[in-house]
Parts: structure tokens; sequence; C-alpha cells
């Protein structure tokens, strides 16, 4: 799904990196102690992870979060502190087709961004893990800002900090929420779903061929 909300010549794309250029998500992690992602599904919604993750992503205190969180779920203590001693494991490697693309964009000389949302204490696991990371011209982490998307300010502090004008950058997120968020700021916003849409999307905005 895409949003066109941007209007003149767009030569900037920022991306996102969980879920777009990382295959990242807790069921990596999971699949070790569960027997089903149905089983895996049923706990994430019970201990409400994805909500929970906004706070830490913004940089609340990832270690400290779990303990909470643990605290007040405690027949879930051992399985949530695992994301917390086990983190790494929610990591699978790049999604390759997807750095292709990166790829062929540098090669033409297009700026590129990262606007990620990933807490500071695990961002050293992309850093150590993903020589990729280099090859963008910036890159914003909600961690070490204290903010995450969708919260406008995070867009704010980007385009503030580049010089970027919003209607003339792509931004891509696999989160409808966030690519919300950017459309309304300006942006022209594509939502993630795989490596040849993306492509496609790209090529008819002109940054591929």
């Amino acid at each position: 799904m895409a949003t066109n909300t941007a209007t003149g010549e767009i030569d900037t794309v920022i991306f996102d990196l969980g879920g777009v250029l990382i295959d990242w998500s807790p069921y990596h992690l999971y699949r070790k102690f569960f027997d089903s992602d149905e089983e895996i599904s049923r706990f994430l919604e019970e201990i409400d992870l994805f909500n929970w993750l906004r706070g830490v992503d913004a940089d609340l205190g990832f270690q400290r979060g779990v303990e909470e969180l643990s605290a007040r779920l405690p027949h879930h203590a051992e399985l949530i502190e695992a994301y917390w001693h086990r983190w790494s494991e929610t990591l699978n490697g790049s999604l390759d087709d997807s750095l292709a693309i990166v790829s062929e964009l540098k090669v033409r000389d297009i700026p590129l961004y990262v606007i990620s949302n990933w807490a500071s204490e695990t961002w050293h696991h992309a850093t150590e893990r993903f020589e990729f990371l280099d090859w963008f011209d910036g890159v914003v982490v909600s961690g070490l800002e204290g903010v995450a998307k969708p919260e406008p300010r995070i867009f704010h502090l980007t385009c503030a900090r580049y010089d970027l004008r919003p209607e003339r950058c792509v931004f891509i997120d696999d989160m409808a929420n966030n690519v919300e968020s950017a459309a309304a700021l300006g942006f022209h916003a594509i939502q993630f779903n795989n490596a040849p849409a993306l492509r496609a999307q790209l090529t008819g905005l002109g940054l591929l061929t």
C-alpha cells in the first residue's frame, strides 16, 4: 500500500530497519519456547508486547521495563526476561532482496537515510552485525533520541538534522501507523510489503529503472 502525499521532485529515500531491511521478529526467539505461532501470538497479546515496546523504543529503559513487566505478570516472568537476556535471537539476518534495492539506489547517488524504532540498549547488536548501516547518509534511532515513530517529532528531528524536505522524500516502513504519520507530514509514504512491490513503486517514482 502506498500513500501519495508529496508533490514536486522526489530525490531522497528514508528506510525503516526491522521488517524492511532486517529480519527482526520476537517470533524468532519465542519459537524456541512454544510449539506453534498461535501460542506465541496469544502470549504476545497477553503481555501486550508491541504497545510496551513503544516505550522501550523511546528509551524508557529496556532492562527496567522487562523487570516491571515481569513483576506485573509473574507467571510469564521467565519468558518475558528472555526477551532481555536473549534479545539478539530476535534478529534473523538481513533481508537481502530489500538490501539489493538500497544498493541500487546508492549506486544512483540517491541520498539515503534511516529512521528506526530501536532501543538504545540493544542498538549495538545492529551496529556490530549489519555493515550496510554505513551505506546511509544518516541514521536516526528512537532510543538514542528519546522519541519513537509514529510521533511526528522524530520526523521533524530527522528533517532538521539533515536538511530534508518531506515532499522530496520517500519514507518506507512496514507499520501502517508510521506510514500514516509520515504521510500526514508531507512525505511520500510507502507501506512495505515485499521487495518486488517496493522496487516497482520506486521505479514508478523514477528512483530506479
